[in-house]
């Protein structure tokens, strides 16, 4: 994984202790608790010139001894995860929260890209001793839903832009067509296990999976599955090198049919065009 670029989280100023710190993709912001920061388009983090991003998304401030994250948007929500990836709140438009977590990742989508940003506070030890549920790859997470080999391989190739940022930044959700290609999988192919996935997460309660597949509504399906699946754990930047291996299988896989075809036999002709001794 050479390709993967590690950045490491900034900490809190020793003589600042109460300061927010934000980490976007190594671009670092350090807020004092007499501050109101704002994350959107022309806000204090502007992000960039997504014209799906709202201009006053979400407003942080300190009240009371602990920071606050507001959703002051209209239609859009964010997902806030602790550090460890064991608890997971949604925040929706005209809601508020406080973190209570020494770090944070806020997720977000706009149209088809979705964003991650580190909210960094000191470590006041108010949560400890949360215990998850280990899956099968020993990673801990909670509430996981249960899915084939080939589900996580959708997922993980919709969220390999994502995961490659390594933890904080932005990156664009591929389309479907881009994503099969990537697994070496026919876009129906595709298309079929999309539509499970988001059937089997819509039903344990995940938003935004609904809708056919035209326009922008396959387009934030993907975002929200890809925020849904990153913040959760449910797939990681560990599990990208199976993108290959399935890719390779895949043409491997197509090779041996083709090469099946080529050698078959061929059966006799028949008719009048055939001659033969005695004829």
């Amino acid at each position: 994984m050479s390709d993967l670029t590690w950045t490491d989280l900034p900490e809190v100023d020793p003589d600042r202790p109460d300061e927010l710190v934000l980490d976007f993709s190594g671009e670092v912001y350090r807020v004092g608790t007499d501050e109101t920061f704002v994350i959107g388009r022309g806000g204090d983090l502007d992000i960039d010139d997504n014209p799906y991003l709202h201009r006053r998304f979400l407003v942080l401030r300190h009240d009371s001894g602990l920071w606050w994250i507001a959703n002051e948007g209209s239609h859009l929500s964010a997902t806030l995860t602790d550090g460890d990836g064991l608890v997971q709140s949604r925040l929706a438009p005209g809601a508020s929260m406080p973190l209570v977590f020494s770090r944070v990742i806020l997720t977000f989508s706009a149209g088809p890209t979705t964003y991650e940003i580190d909210l960094i506070t000191a470590d006041v030890g108010r949560f400890n001793g949360i215990e998850g549920v280990r899956d099968s790859r020993g990673q801990t997470t909670i509430g996981a839903t249960p899915m084939t080999r080939s589900q996580l391989l959708l997922v993980l190739a919709l969220a390999e832009p994502v995961l490659k940022r390594a933890g904080t930044g932005a990156a664009e959700i591929p389309s479907s067509a881009s994503a099969a290609a990537r697994l070496g999988w026919s876009l129906t192919k595709f298309n079929r296990k999309l539509d499970n996935v988001c059937e089997k997460l819509d039903r344990v309660g995940v938003r935004g999976l609904r809708g056919g597949r035209s326009g922008g509504v396959a387009s934030n399906r993907r975002a929200a599955l890809v925020e849904h699946a990153v913040s959760t754990l449910m797939v990681t930047a560990e599990d990208l090198p199976l993108l290959d291996e399935e890719h390779q299988a895949s043409q491997a896989a197509a090779a041996r049919a083709e090469s099946q075809i080529d050698t078959a036999p061929v059966p006799p002709s028949s008719g009048s065009g055939r001659t033969g001794e005695g004829e």
